[in-house]
């Protein structure tokens, strides 16, 4: 890791396996509410290749869902994924208190507790993407095979535009 780049439970777990990954550290501004957009603009990159982390309840189980910021996520692709039949976006606040982490910083390495993860397949055409790093204004640059193994995730077409 680079000087200067946050320490977060996320950047902890990635050291601790030994997944190799670049921090990228940029202005966040407080009026922002898309942060997944606010991360593409900021580091000069395509909203395809930026992916956000939202947590959603599936049937009452949550799960993590990993799409690009430039597409929605399709909750009934990822009902399916994880063998549900109704997904909804699951509260902020318990979004905040399973992951540890808080909205617009919720990354999906490093979680307080072990949540069922999928990442959208389109992932895979990137020899990189970025996620959260685990607080506003910050991402991490990482394989995404190597995230998959880290976050034990599963990969499903869950994203629609």
């Amino acid at each position: 890791m680079s000087a200067g780049s946050p320490s977060t439970p996320a950047t902890l777990a990635l050291e601790r396996a030994g997944v190799p990954f670049t921090p990228h550290v940029y202005e966040h501004h407080e009026t922002a509410t898309n942060f997944g957009e606010e991360a593409a603009a900021a580091l000069g990159l395509r909203e395809e290749q930026v992916f956000k982390t939202l947590v959603v309840s599936v049937d009452g189980t949550l799960a993590v869902a990993i799409v690009p910021v430039a597409n929605r996520l399709d909750l009934k692709a990822i009902a399916a994924a994880v063998g549900g039949k109704k997904a909804t976006l699951a509260d902020p606040a318990l979004a905040e208190k399973r992951t540890g982490y808080v909205v617009g910083g919720i990354s999906p390495v490093g979680q307080r507790s072990r949540i069922r993860t999928v990442l959208d397949v389109s992932a895979e055409t990137y020899p990189t993407i970025f996620v959260s790093g685990g607080r506003r204004g910050f991402d991490i640059e990482i394989a995404p095979s190597d995230l998959q193994a880290v976050t034990d995730a599963t990969t499903a077409a869950i994203a629609r535009t």
